[in-house]
């Protein structure tokens, strides 16, 4: 999975497989977290977004476990 670098005060990097829909964010702490049956339109809003911390609490955080 290829992973991009995001502007983030709390995330460093995303990546996500449109295939399996699994997304997995890597945070400046160095921890990595999958995340599984994530729709695509959840992704695509996840990267536009302003904060992406604020996103990823808001609509990502104890949701979509694998």
């Amino acid at each position: 999975m290829e992973m991009i670098q995001v502007q983030s005060n709390a995330i460093s990097a995303v990546g996500y497989e449109a295939s399996t829909q699994k997304l997995k964010i890597k945070f400046h702490q160095g921890h990595s977290y999958d995340f599984c049956h994530v729709p695509l339109s959840v992704y695509q809003s996840f990267i536009k977004a302003p904060s992406k911390g604020a996103f990823y609490d808001s609509h990502i955080k104890d949701r979509y476990q694998c």
